[in-house]
C-alpha cells in the first residue's frame, strides 16, 4: 500500500486568502474535530455512545480546509465518516454528542445516530450511511440552487470506496452537463474497509476520471488544510461562475479501524500506520505556524485547553438529556398531509386518464414555481406514453429536464431537490425501471424524514406505468407496488379513473411526503370520462365505491377494477350484487370503507394483477380478518396473477391477467359456500 510518499508531487493550489490568523482559526477547528472523535471513541468503548460510529481522526485537515470556503447559504453532504465535516460547517457539539448518545435533543431526535446527522439550518443536509449517495443528492441539491438563483454551491463528500459505485459516474456526468454548482470531493484514505484502493482503482487516480467528463480533476495533500482550502475556493469561484463542477481527491489517511465497531485483523502494518502518523495533519500545520512565529507552546496549550473545555461541557450537556420515547416517533415517520378537499362533481367535459394526469402537471407547474419534472424523453417527446406533451413549452427546460439514462442519479438526485425546497416529478419511464431506483426511494426519499428527527419534508413523486397487457414481456409489465408498501415513510397511489388520476395527481404533488404513483397502461388507452376543468385534489386514504351490493365485496386496484365492475355485471343476471371497491390509494389505505362493506355483505373478493403470494390482496384480507371476522360468511378469497413473469405471447399475456370470469368465478365460489 502507498505511504505518505504519495502526498509529493501533487498538484499543489495555493491561495492569497489565508492569513496566519486564518490557518489557527483551522487549526482550532482541527484541534475540536480530533477531540470530538477521540471522546467519541472512549464514550462508546465505556458503551455510552452504543451501535458505531466512524472516525476521522486523520482526516481533520480536509473538513477545516474545505468548509472553510463554504458561505452560509452554501449546502454539503456527507458520508458515515462525517462529524468533521458538519462541525466545520457549523454544527452544534452538544447535539451532535446527544445524537450518538441516541438522546431526543440530538440533531435527529436521537432515532438517525452517527451516520445521518444534519442540520438544515445550516444547510448541512445530511450524512448518509449508504455509500455515495451523497453525490446523487449533492446533484439534486445544486439543481435546486441553480433553478432558484440563490448563488449557493455544495459540496458532496464521499470516500475513495464510493468512486467505485455507478452513482459516482451518473451524477458526474449529470452535473457536468447541467453545469450544477457542485463540488465532488473525494477523501481517498487509502483503504475501503479493508481493501486496498489501489488495487480496485483503474486509470491511475479518481481525479483522473474527471477528464471523461469534462471537468478539471486535482489530486491534493489532504492532510495540508491551506492546500485544501486552495482546491476548495477554486472549485467554488468556478460553480459560481456557471461552469460547472469539479473532482477533487485528497490523499489522506483513517488512523482509526473501519468503525468504532470493527476489530478487523491484520490488513495494515504498523509500519505504515506509523509512517501516516508522522505526517499528521495537526501537527504539521502546529509546526508550520510555528517556525514562521505565527504561534508559539503557550497559544497550542490553550487552544487545546480551550478545545477540551468546550467538549467536556458538550458531553455532559449531551449526557444529561433525555431518551426519546416511542410516542415521540410516529409523528418524524410521515409529513402531516394537506387538509382535505371536498372532491368536486366530475362536470360534464370528458378526458382521457392520460390528459388528465398531463392536465394535473400543467395546473400544478403553473401555481407554484418549485415543480420540476424530471425523466427521459419528458421534453419535447413528451415520454414514450406522451403524458408530458406541451410542457416544455410552456415551462421551459429549467423546469421540464430530459435527463440521460441513469436511473439512480435521476431518483437521488430528485430527492436531493425535495430536501432543498423544489418539489420533483420523476417519471419512471416503465415501471419495471424502479428497481434501478431503489435505493433512492427505499433508503433516501422514505427514510430522510425519520433519520433527520422531523425535520425534513420530501415531496418528491415517482410516477409511471406499470402493468400488462401490451405485450412488452417480462421485464416492462411487472406489477411491483408490494416492493414498497412495506417500507415505512412511502404513500402509494393507483388511480383507475381520468377524475381519480387528476385529482390523486394533483394531492401527490402537493404532499410533503414521497410518493409512488402508479398508472396502469391499459388505463392509458381507456374511454374518456368526466373530469372538471378546474384544479381540485382528491384526500390520499379515501376508497370509492364504484358499485353498490349487498351479496359479495369485491376490492380491486387499477385496471382490475373496471373488471371487478364487468364481473359484477354479469353477476347481476345470477341474482349476485356485488359491491366494487376501489382503494384509489393503497397506502394509505382506506380499511374503514372496505370493512363496513364487508359487515354488510359478509363476503370479500380481493382482485390485483400482480401474483397472489405476496401481494396487497394478503394485507387487505388479513385487515378484513381483524377488523369483520365475526360478520364473514366465507373465507377471503383473492385473485391474482400467476406465481410466473408476464409471457409475451399475446394469447397467453391475456391469460396470465386476472379477468372477468376469474373474479365472478371466486365470488360465486365464496357466495356458495355459504
Amino acid at each position: 500500500m502507498a505511504g505518505p510518499e504519495i502526498l509529493q508531487g501533487l498538484d499543489t493550489p495555493s491561495t492569497n486568502r489565508l492569513s496566519p490568523e486564518d490557518e489557527v482559526e483551522m487549526l482550532h477547528m482541527m484541534l475540536r474535530i480530533r477531540r470530538f472523535e477521540t471522546r467519541a471513541k472512549e464514550l462508546f468503548l465505556k458503551g455510552v455512545i452504543k451501535g458505531t460510529a466512524h472516525s476521522s481522526v486523520g482526516q481533520e485537515g480536509i473538513a477545516a480546509g474545505a468548509c472553510r470556503v463554504l458561505e452560509d447559504r452554501d449546502f454539503l453532504l456527507t458520508h458515515h465518516r462525517g462529524h468533521g465535516h458538519t462541525l466545520a460547517k457549523g454544527a452544534d457539539m452538544a447535539r451532535m454528542f446527544a445524537e450518538l448518545m441516541g438522546k431526543a435533543t440530538g440533531y435527529c431526535g436521537g432515532v438517525g445516530g452517527s451516520m445521518h446527522i444534519a442540520d438544515m439550518s445550516l444547510n448541512i443536509l445530511g450524512a448518509n450511511g449508504i455509500v455515495g449517495a451523497g453525490m446523487g443528492l449533492g446533484v439534486g441539491a445544486a439543481l435546486a440552487a441553480q433553478i432558484q438563483g440563490t448563488g449557493a454551491v455544495g459540496i458532496s463528500f464521499f470516500g475513495d470506496g464510493a468512486a467505485s459505485e455507478g452513482l459516482f459516474h451518473e451524477a458526474l456526468n449529470l452535473a457536468a452537463i447541467w453545469k450544477l454548482p457542485l463540488i465532488f470531493f473525494c477523501e481517498n484514505n487509502q483503504y475501503g474497509l479493508t481493501t486496498a484502493t489501489e488495487t480496485v482503482i483503474a486509470g491511475g487516480s479518481i481525479a483522473a476520471r474527471a477528464k471523461g467528463y469534462g471537468v478539471p480533476g486535482r489530486r491534493i495533500d489532504g492532510n495540508a488544510a491551506a492546500t485544501v482550502f486552495a482546491a476548495v475556493e477554486q472549485a467554488a469561484a468556478r460553480a459560481r461562475a456557471g461552469e460547472g463542477p469539479t473532482l477533487i481527491e485528497a490523499m489522506t489517511y483513517r488512523w482509526d479501524d473501519h468503525s468504532m465497531r470493527a476489530n478487523l485483523a491484520g490488513y495494515r502494518t504498523e509500519a505504515e500506520e506509523t509512517a501516516w502518523r508522522e505526517v499528521d495533519p495537526i501537527a504539521r500545520l502546529e509546526a508550520r505556524l510555528t517556525e514562521a512565529g505565527h504561534l508559539d507552546a503557550d497559544r497550542i496549550a490553550h487552544l487545546r485547553a480551550e478545545v477540551d473545555a468546550e467538549v467536556e461541557a458538550a458531553i455532559d450537556l449531551a449526557e444529561a438529556e433525555p431518551e426519546p420515547e416511542m410516542a415521540d416517533l410516529l409523528p418524524m415517520v410521515m409529513a402531516p398531509p394537506p387538509k382535505p378537499e371536498a372532491e368536486p362533481a366530475p362536470g360534464p367535459r370528458a378526458i382521457a386518464y392520460r390528459a388528465a394526469i398531463t392536465e394535473a402537471f400543467a395546473q400544478e407547474m403553473a401555481s407554484d414555481e418549485t415543480i420540476i419534472l424530471l425523466g427521459e424523453d419528458v421534453g419535447e417527446a413528451g415520454g414514450i406514453f406522451g403524458l408530458t406533451p406541451g410542457l416544455l413549452d410552456g415551462f421551459g427546460a429549467g423546469r421540464v429536464r430530459d435527463t440521460p439514462i441513469a436511473e439512480n442519479v435521476i431518483a437521488t438526485a430528485a430527492v436531493g431537490a425535495a430536501l432543498s425546497g423544489m418539489r420533483p416529478i420523476v417519471e419512471v419511464q416503465l415501471f419495471d425501471f424502479v428497481t434501478l431506483m431503489m435505493d433512492a426511494i427505499v433508503n433516501q426519499a422514505a427514510k430522510a424524514r425519520f433519520m433527520l428527527g422531523g425535520a425534513a419534508r420530501v415531496p418528491v413523486v415517482f410516477r409511471g406505468p406499470q402493468g400488462a397487457g401490451i405485450r412488452l414481456a417480462a421485464q416492462h409489465t411487472q406489477s411491483l407496488e408490494m416492493l414498497f408498501a412495506n417500507v415505512p415513510g412511502l404513500e402509494i397511489y393507483a388511480p383507475s379513473t381520468p377524475y381519480d388520476a387528476k385529482g390523486l395527481m394533483t394531492t401527490a404533488i402537493r404532499s410533503d411526503n414521497p410518493v409512488l404513483f402508479l398508472e396502469h397502461k391499459l388505463l392509458y388507452l381507456g374511454a374518456e370520462a368526466p373530469v372538471p376543468e378546474t384544479a381540485y385534489a382528491i384526500p390520499a386514504g379515501k376508497a370509492r365505491i364504484v358499485r353498490t351490493g349487498v351479496d359479495c365485496t369485491v376490492i380491486a386496484t387499477l385496471a382490475m377494477v373496471e373488471r371487478a365492475v364487468q364481473a359484477a355485471e354479469r353477476l347481476a343476471k345470477d341474482g349476485i350484487e356485488v359491491e366494487v371497491i376501489d382503494p384509489r390509494t393503497l397506502k394509505p389505505f382506506d380499511f374503514d370503507t372496505v370493512a363496513e362493506s364487508v359487515r354488510k355483505t359478509n363476503r370479500a373478493v380481493i382482485v390485483h394483477e400482480a401474483p397472489v403470494f405476496g401481494g396487497i390482496g394478503g394485507e387487505i384480507a388479513a385487515r378484513i380478518m381483524s377488523d369483520a371476522f365475526d360478520w364473514l360468511d366465507a373465507p377471503v378469497a383473492r385473485v391474482g396473477a400467476p406465481e410466473m413473469p408476464v409471457p409475451y405471447n399475446d394469447r397467453l399475456e391475456r391469460a396470465y391477467m386476472p379477468d372477468a370470469r376469474d373474479i365472478a368465478a371466486a365470488v360465486k365460489d365464496v357466495c356458495y359456500r355459504s
